[in-house]
Order: C-alpha cells, then sequence, then structure tokens
C-alpha cells in the first residue's frame, strides 16, 4: 500500500500479543494482495486490464469494499474517487528527478477518466465493470483504512482488547495504554514536521491525517503536493493538513482527502453534517480550525 505499517498489541500474555502482531502483518500482506493495483496477479489489477472490455467477478470482500468506495464518491461528489488512479502517469512526486508540471492538454485528458460512476457493480454476479476502456482504480485513498480495520477486528478476536495500528502515520486505537491512559495521538506541525502542533489524547477512534507535507515538489518557489484535485488534475494549495477523527479507519482515510480538496470553510461544513466525525484543518498559515463538536468530544485538543 505504498507505507509502513506498525502494530501495537497489549495484553497480559505476551505470546498472545506477539501472536497478534503476527497476525496483523499477515493480515496486512493479504489485503495488499487482494486490492493492490502494482500486483499482477490481485483482482483490481483484473479489473483494470479488462476496462472496457468485460465485467470481472471477485470476491465479496473486495466487491463490498468498492461499493463502499462509490458511496463515499457521492458523499463527496466525485472529490473522493478510486478512478484517480488513471492520473497516476501524469503527476510524479516519487522520482524528484523527474519532477515536473504535466502541460495542460495532458490534465484535460487524464481527468476525463476519473469517473465513480463509470465503475459498475452487479451484486447478483459480484462483477466490477470499467466502462471506459482508460481508466483504472485503485485503493491508495482507502486501502491503509480498510486494512487497520481489519486487523483490529481481528486482534479483538484474540482477545486483545487495547492496540494501535499505524498505517504509514494513520493511527487507529482501541482499549487504553497499560497505564490505564487513553492513547495520545499527535498531530504533525506541517512547518516541521518532526514537532506536534497539538495532541489527542483517546480511545476506540481513527485519527488520520492528510497533509501537503510528504510528498511535494517546489519549482520556481512554488510547492505542488501530492493531493489532486481529480476534477481539475492539480494540486491543491489552500491548506496543510487535514485530520479526521470517527471510529471508522476506512471512512476517515477516505474523508481526509476529500477534505482537504474542499478548503476550511466548506470541508468543515461537511464534517458538520455527518455523525460521530470530527476533523481539524490546518491551513498554510499554521493556523488550526476545528469541526463544530472536536472540542466539546475532545476536550484534549490542545
Amino acid at each position: 500500500m505504498g507505507v509502513s505499517f506498525s502494530f501495537t498489541a497489549v495484553h497480559d500474555n505476551e505470546h498472545v500479543a506477539i501472536a497478534g502482531v503476527e497476525a496483523g502483518i499477515n493480515e496486512v500482506v493479504r489485503i495488499e494482495r487482494l486490492i493492490s493495483s502494482w500486483d499482477s496477479g490481485s483482482q483490481t489489477t483484473l479489473i483494470n486490464n479488462n476496462a472496457g472490455k468485460t465485467p470481472v467477478q471477485v470476491n465479496e470482500e473486495l466487491f463490498f469494499l468498492i461499493r463502499r468506495a462509490k458511496k463515499v464518491s457521492r458523499l463527496t461528489e466525485g472529490l473522493f474517487d478510486i478512478s484517480f488512479a488513471s492520473i497516476d502517469k501524469v503527476w510524479n512526486f516519487e522520482n524528484f528527478n523527474e519532477n515536473r508540471i504535466p502541460n495542460k492538454t495532458a490534465l484535460v485528458e487524464s481527468v476525463k477518466h476519473i469517473d465513480y460512476s463509470k465503475i459498475i457493480l452487479n451484486e447478483a454476479n459480484k462483477t466490477v465493470f470499467l466502462s471506459d476502456s482508460l481508466m483504472k482504480i485503485g485503493f491508495g485513498g482507502i486501502g491503509k483504512g480498510y486494512a487497520a480495520n481489519r486487523v483490529k477486528k481481528l486482534l479483538l478476536e484474540m482477545g486483545i482488547q487495547s492496540g494501535v495500528v499505524n498505517a504509514g502515520g494513520d493511527l487507529l486505537c482501541w482499549g487504553k495504554k497499560t497505564s490505564g491512559n487513553d492513547w495520545s495521538i499527535g498531530i504533525k506541525n506541517p512547518v516541521d514536521k518532526s514537532k506536534v502542533l497539538s495532541w489527542i489524547n483517546t480511545s476506540d477512534m481513527a485519527v488520520v491525517t492528510s497533509g501537503n507535507y510528504e510528498k511535494y515538489f517546489s519549482i520556481n518557489g512554488e510547492k505542488y503536493c501530492h493531493i489532486i484535485n481529480p476534477k481539475t488534475g492539480w494540486p491543491v494549495k489552500h491548506l496543510a493538513s487535514v485530520t479526521i477523527v470517527c471510529i471508522d479507519a476506512e471512512i476517515a482515510d477516505a474523508l481526509a482527502t476529500s477534505v482537504f480538496i474542499l478548503g476550511r470553510e466548506k470541508g468543515i461544513q461537511l464534517i458538520d453534517k455527518l455523525d460521530g466525525v470530527e476533523c481539524v484543518v490546518i491551513d498554510t498559515k499554521n493556523e488550526m480550525f476545528v469541526s463544530r463538536n472536536m472540542n466539546k468530544n475532545f476536550i484534549n485538543v490542545k
């Protein structure tokens, strides 16, 4: 999934805790093989290879993940869209020697193939069909959260009542620390990511952040981050980070990028409409804004 995972399992029996960590690793590897568009043998790759050709039958797990992803797409009016993978060849945030600004024609062409409504699902047969032959799907915006949810469920079934899944900085925690206190999760300072701008002390919550400081490049003093508006094809410039707090890591993962693209006012307005979801938004001046119930439910945000 392009990030490192780490696991914390708290249990009176050390062997149970170690087994939980091993089970977490194995579960993430299993999910990677299912959803990775880089794995030539994955069902996701099979869907992409058959775009515009034929529906592909997939297992229920992948089918329902795609269905949930489409639901978030409708909620965000397409700002979250797993067919965003269609733009993957236009921008390059991995190789700094190849950083460049794409020409406008390439951008216009790339976003033409981002459209979640063209992901056709057949409930009866559990098939997925991309009706545009140049479409691709990918789970970079939801896969980490889904994997974290799965690991938590697995560890709870093993009797591990406290733990943390860290998916490349996106965290899902449950239970308490060995001290009996809540878990303390820091929100990075976008200006200096080695420092923490604020802390959230919580339990049984996912805390997921999208920021402009992880993958970016600068040309002529202009910063271009990896968070791209699927409607325009251009990187978003008006925010530094968005942190979503809710019980479901999959939802938090999907909403973090969507709110980042929406911007401070519209993004917070969206979160204020959702039950059990809160957010912390930091703008490019390093000023912090929170959703309506953030201070009420998480008084320990400092």
